[in-house]
């Protein structure tokens, strides 16, 4: 009758360990791309090593069940992650692809800088592209000084900033 309590009793353990922990993990491999499948997967892998650990008595004196099996099962997600990623071939890669849609995005960012002017893309690349110090931004377009060269520059990006508001795009459009 004492194994069958016993047995009850780690029964019960587990179960409430999964509703406590499986949601924690499953969401936790669902943020960095995993599905659910693979978060059962590692889930389960967890719950074997934390029980041989109990068995063995070598688990630490004042662990919380819980955080310790997450523990786990991140150590296993990052593990899987990586050696996945390091047996990926380069030739699963199509660079035309992402040739593709950099060029797209650095289209749409020369659009928005266009709409902004002439004279606000000429500044905004003397100073971000060309890394022209503000002094000779000031004497090349003809203003009164640094203040001023400033002053324009930010008027210049608020420009763009007005402009892509207007069109409700936010920075996850430009990075496809």
């Amino acid at each position: 009758m004492n194994t069958i309590n016993h047995t009850l009793k780690r029964e019960e353990f587990f179960i409430e360990l999964y509703k406590k922990a499986f949601p924690i993990v499953a969401k936790f491999i669902a943020n960095r791309g995993g599905n659910f499948n693979e978060a059962k997967d590692i889930f389960h892998d967890a719950l074997v090593i934390y029980y041989e650990k109990n068995v063995a008595g070598s688990l630490p004196v004042n662990t919380n069940e819980t955080a310790y099996l997450v523990g786990i099962a991140k150590h296993l997600w990052f593990k899987r992650f990586n050696n996945n990623v390091s047996n990926i071939s380069l030739d699963d890669f199509d660079v035309a692809d992402i040739n593709i849609t950099e060029e797209a995005s650095a289209q749409r960012i020369i659009n928005f800088l266009e709409k902004s002017g002439r004279k606000c893309m000429e500044l905004l690349k003397s100073f971000y592209y060309d890394k022209q110090p503000l002094t000779e931004i000031a004497e090349l377009y003809g203003f009164s000084g640094i203040r001023s060269a400033t002053v324009q520059k930010y008027k210049c990006l608020e420009k763009i900033r007005e402009s892509i508001k207007q069109k409700a795009l936010q920075y996850e459009d430009f990075m496809e």
